[in-house]
């Protein structure tokens, strides 16, 4: 019953080879249940790749290099794509409509070039000050969490355009038991990331669930509600206020 929404939410958010499925109307229903699961892709390449850092003594800028491009590449840049255009969008300034056709125009702007560096150079500067501490290893479980959160937006939110592809899979979803599960998805990260690292790992929950506040704030006012593309940026920043809340956490004594 439920291994063609897995396999849908794992070929469209990832870039692992799956067998594919028609996007019918009760593959749909249960399909982004599954979103987080990619989540669990990313934490375990991280985790492995950590490890390995470690058994071979890489060090801290070669393994935080890595760690930055281990959720884009097995992400295929989807949510960075949408972060990039969702940046664009904000930048111009324009009345609603406007900023709905940007985020649809598949042209790349100068603020999603120069705002895609700062969160790349960002996320490295985070890593690297986290290897040498330990505790990269509970940035793992925020993949997991950023796509729970990602996902609950997405379903208690109003599409801004009522297409899309996030149309599509919220349109048809069972959207209280999709919410149960992200709610669930998102307690269980936090209470992972907390164990791994109790102070840093609850600052990081904390940063985490006030973005979702922040985000519902700004896409109702900017966008009239959420696409795609700000789920992907949604996703982008809450992976940064984990970081940013971990390597905050590190510092108090």
């Amino acid at each position: 019953m439920f291994f063609k929404p897995f396999f849908i939410a794992l070929s469209t958010y990832s870039i692992v080879p799956v067998p594919q499925f028609e996007w019918t109307e009760d593959n749909l229903r249960y399909s982004i249940c599954f979103f987080p699961l990619v989540g669990l892709l990313c934490g375990g390449a991280l985790t492995g790749w950590l490890a390995f850092c470690s058994a071979l003594d890489i060090g801290r800028i070669l393994c935080a290099a890595v760690a930055v491009c281990i959720p884009l590449l097995l992400s295929g840049g989807i949510h960075m794509d949408g972060y990039m255009d969702t940046v664009d969008a904000l930048a111009s300034h324009q009345p609603r409509e406007k900023k709905l056709a940007i985020l649809k125009d598949p042209n790349c702007g100068a603020f999603a070039v120069a705002y895609c560096g700062v969160y790349l150079v960002l996320c490295f500067g985070l890593m690297c000050e986290l290897r040498d501490t330990g505790l990269l290893v509970a940035v793992c479980p925020g993949f997991v969490l950023s796509r729970a959160l990602s996902g609950l937006c997405a379903v208690t939110l109003p599409n801004a355009r009522g297409a899309g592809m996030l149309n599509s899979y919220t349109q048809k979803a069972r959207k209280k038991l999709a919410s149960a599960v992200m709610v669930v998805t998102s307690v269980l990260a936090c209470a992972v990331m907390t164990a791994l690292a109790p102070l840093p790992g609850l600052l990081a929950a904390v940063l985490s669930v006030l973005w979702v506040f922040l985000y519902r704030r700004m896409v109702m006012h900017q966008f009239g509600g959420v696409t795609g593309d700000t789920a992907g940026f949604f996703l982008q920043v809450c992976e940064l206020a984990v970081l940013l809340g971990i390597w905050m956490g590190g510092l108090l004594p």
